[in-house]
């Protein structure tokens, strides 16, 4: 879905429309952005981003406040449309989904198949709009990578196929971070080998296990469009979590400052190896009677930077005042898991 939870308010609020959005604590308070407007976004304006930076860099910004039990009804109602389509479906978010329509749409070559889909994408994003008024962007492709570069290429209200025949040729002008899994620092040791753009690293010829270790053959397979996964059709809801007990009850804010830091290192790390990004952070206390509280928020724009987790976990401890007395235990957990290659709506085949 094209920016979910602002496009649910400017449908349901006619006043916001065409407006930069910005669903989120207001820029007066301490809190972060859980989704942005594209009006928004022009501005520079994203998820997880600390709400008083939004409101500096889009100074009329409308700041509109998050209303999560909204954003899961109209997801189950956009899912259900989805799910009359007939195809096998992972939902990997509230607002992301990829559709295998191979048992419905197979031809003789790969190319033909994926040309069979494209009726149905079209009728998918007609009837999204007709019954709930919001856009959808869909991409086409035989994989899950390709199928995501395609859904992002012209959002919003986009519909774009890569075909098996373009795709290396398609890959060749992005840039290497348009790899989902190229983070900042893979990147840059990339960028100072010369690699720039998904062309040089198909035209690299030196060993790429020297600059990325372990994930050299996955990312060069990627590079030629590439990608073995198939849909996770279970159910099972998924977290990663990193806690810690206190020998003695501390209310010491150095002390919890450096041990959250260091589970959101823990846990991004895990991210990281697992390929995956978190749409919600949760952080739980417990306290020397052994009360037990857990808080979380969750964001548009999925995450895996250990300073985004560690960022948005200190928000929930101040906003919610849970550092009122010593505690026995803090920790921190992500859910809404979704690979980091796969993040918006997409039909592969």
């Amino acid at each position: 879905m094209d920016a979910f939870y602002a496009s649910v308010e400017q449908r349901d609020n006619p006043a916001l429309r065409g407006k930069p959005v910005i669903v989120g604590a207001p820029p007066t308070q301490r809190g972060v952005v859980c989704a942005a407007s594209y009006e928004a976004r022009k501005f520079g304006v994203r998820s997880a981003m600390p709400s008083i930076t939004a409101g500096r860099l889009c100074p009329k910004g409308i700041f509109v406040r998050p209303r999560m039990d909204a954003y899961r009804d109209e997801s189950r109602a956009i899912m259900e449309i989805v799910r009359e389509t007939g195809a096998l479906i992972e939902q990997v978010s509230v607002d992301e989904a990829y559709l295998d329509f191979t048992a419905l749409h197979r031809r003789g070559t790969a190319d033909e198949s994926l040309l069979a889909a494209l009726p149905t994408a079209r009728q998918l994003k007609r009837n999204i709009f007709a019954q709930r008024k919001l856009t959808a962007s869909i991409g086409v492709a035989a994989n899950k990578f390709l199928a995501k570069l395609a859904s992002d290429f012209q959002k919003p209200d986009g519909l774009t196929l890569i075909p098996e025949r373009d795709k290396i040729l398609f890959l060749r002008s992005m840039p290497v971070r348009a790899i989902h899994g190229v983070g900042k620092v893979t990147e840059q040791v990339l960028v100072n080998s010369a690699i720039r753009t998904i062309g040089d690293l198909q035209d690299y010829a030196g060993d790429l296990r020297s600059l990325v270790g372990s994930w050299a053959p996955a990312l060069k397979r990627l590079a030629f469009g590439e990608d073995d996964r198939s849909l996770d059709l279970g159910d099972e809801r998924k977290s990663i979590s990193s806690e810690n007990t206190f020998l003695r009850d501390t209310a010491d804010r150095r002390v919890l400052r450096d041990c959250l830091r260091e589970q959101a290192n823990d846990v991004a790390e895990t991210l990281r190896r697992k390929r995956l990004e978190a749409q919600t952070v949760q952080v739980k206390v417990r306290y020397s009677d052994f009360t037990t509280l857990t808080r979380q928020i969750t964001v548009e724009e999925s995450i895996a930077d250990a300073n985004e987790l560690y960022r948005l976990a200190a928000h929930l401890l101040a906003r919610e005042k849970l550092v009122n007395r010593p505690l026995r235990l803090l920790g921190l957990s992500v859910s809404g898991l979704v690979p980091s290659a796969a993040k918006q709506l997409s039909l592969p085949l």
